[in-house]
């Protein structure tokens, strides 16, 4: 559910980002090579960023716990 998320997330912004370009092209602001440029870089860096660090799974508290208490079964076949 948590990567549904980040993935739903990350397409909200690129999706924010596109409205708000097509907004200032409709509004009469020029488009120049640099500025798509810079609307590119404020698209995909930020969800690139989000799904790189984000981290992909919580653990939770029982996993935690079960991790601790399980012994170690080093040196058995």
């Amino acid at each position: 559910m948590l990567k549904e998320l980040r993935t739903r997330l990350a397409c909200l912004w690129i999706a924010a980002v596109i409205v708000l370009a097509a907004c200032s092209v409709v509004f009469g602001l020029s488009v120049s090579a640099s500025s798509g440029e810079l609307w590119l870089m404020a698209c995909v860096i930020p969800p690139a960023v989000m799904l790189l660090v984000w981290p992909s799974a919580p653990v939770t508290i029982a996993e935690s716990l079960h991790a601790v208490n399980a012994p170690v079964k080093e040196g058995r076949d």
